[in-house]
């Protein structure tokens, strides 16, 4: 029997981050087990797109080499996913009959592509694009036809979309919302992304739901939801995610649709904690890796002292992408939606940069940022300090170095 043994269920790149601050800050465990469900350590997911379009490779996203982990004393197994938890002999069991005992469970079960709920979904070339098995199978698929549909204009929908209009598909993106990113940009930020994706060879039709894949075996078209038929090869779908909670709600932990934990990502057990995609919070669930990222901290720095202080705070969480080479950047509101709001708006037609802030009584609730994307932690920690910006407001749209210059 280990004396404090740390699991974690889980190998993405949150997991990783909660590992990495770990040894950092040092830890109070004297076993760290590792468990992965895919057969691959972890991996920088958001640079699936550039393994897809042929510009990087599997050794080039890897986040740590093996040494790393052999020095930390870190035990790995892969390609096992945990299936139950028995809370109260404290142990998990993976696929293959593995047990493990815990003292400190950690679930980092992720998330996987939302159904679409619609005819044809169980054909073949219906893929998601999610790890590195699924970007495999369809640069192995794209090296056989020519054509393919991303059903989701999402930060995942666009890069797989552009992914394989780099392998010389001919490649058609199909959103519900009128405007690609609507979670994350305005209107004219939306519709400068699409024109730039067009300019690149993408097809975009937005406002647009499938109605139905249509084909025998394979799949052959898509249908929308006015009825036009659109011919494919291959369908990918990517819009929206379901957190990986069955683990835990199996087990007994509170669910909603993902793990219910706390500001300290503790959840309904003491003894486990939940983060990253497969975790809720007061409601909200994550799918973008940042807020991952400082839930990580979060965790860490109570798996060091659980009578630290520190929690997660979802307000404001700043968005930060690069879609296809573009970075974006948005916090805070990205519209008036309660009509008390005022916008200050910069844009650069030739370079094709936009900025767009939102003020509500002098203070910045909103950025959104489009083409260059520098100043935006600065106009993040402005919306979270809530400070009065009307000193600063002739030169608020150009950055930190005018404003402290007038101020």
């Amino acid at each position: 029997m280990d004396s404090n043994t740390l699991v974690i269920c889980g190998h993405g790149m949150v997991a990783q981050r909660l590992l990495e601050r770990l040894q950092d800050g040092g830890h109070p465990f004297s076993r760290i087990v590792v468990l992965g469900g895919e057969p691959d350590a972890a991996y920088n997911r958001v640079l699936l797109s550039s393994v897809l379009a042929g510009d990087a490779t599997l050794e080039q996203i890897r986040l740590k080499e093996d040494s790393w982990f052999d020095d930390a004393g870190i035990e790995r197994h892969y390609g096992q996913p945990v299936v139950s938890i028995d809370r109260v002999g404290k142990q998990v069991e993976t696929a293959d009959g593995q047990q493990f005992r815990y003292d400190t469970l950690v679930l980092a079960t992720g998330a996987r592509p939302a159904p679409l709920g619609i005819d044809g979904e169980d054909l073949d070339g219906v893929l998601s694009f999610r790890d590195l098995r699924d970007t495999r199978r369809l640069i192995e698929l794209s090296e056989r036809h020519g054509r393919a549909v991303v059903i989701g204009g999402g930060f995942l929908g666009l890069e797989a979309a552009e992914g394989l209009r780099c392998r010389g598909m001919a490649v058609t993106v199909l959103h519900r919302n009128p405007y690609l990113l609507n979670r994350q940009l305005d209107t004219t930020g939306s519709q400068l992304l699409a024109d730039s994706l067009e300019e690149r060879g993408l097809s975009i039709r937005t406002g647009h739901s499938p109605g139905a894949l249509l084909g025998k075996r394979c799949v052959r078209a898509v249908q929308l939801d006015d009825d036009t038929l659109i011919s494919t090869d291959l369908v990918i779908t990517a819009a929206g995610i379901t957190p990986n909670a069955e683990l835990a709600r199996t087990a007994g932990l509170a669910c909603g649709r993902g793990v219910q934990v706390d500001r300290q990502m503790r959840s309904s057990d003491p003894d486990i904690f939940a983060l990253g995609e497969c975790c809720e919070i007061d409601g909200q669930t994550f799918g973008l890796v940042d807020p991952g990222y400082q839930q990580a901290q979060v965790l860490a720095d109570v798996l060091r002292d659980r009578t630290s202080n520190e929690a997660f705070h979802t307000a404001s969480q700043p968005t930060r992408l690069k879609i296809s080479g573009i970075p974006i950047f948005s916090c805070g509101q990205t519209d008036d939606r309660d009509g008390r709001t005022e916008s200050i708006v910069w844009q650069d037609y030739e370079q094709d940069r936009y900025c767009r802030l939102l003020l509500e009584d002098g203070r910045l609730v909103g950025t959104v940022l489009f083409g260059d994307t520098t100043d935006g932690p600065w106009y993040a920690e402005k919306i979270q300090q809530g400070r009065d910006m009307t000193p600063w407001r002739a030169n608020l749209a150009f950055g930190p170095d005018y404003c402290e210059q007038a101020a």
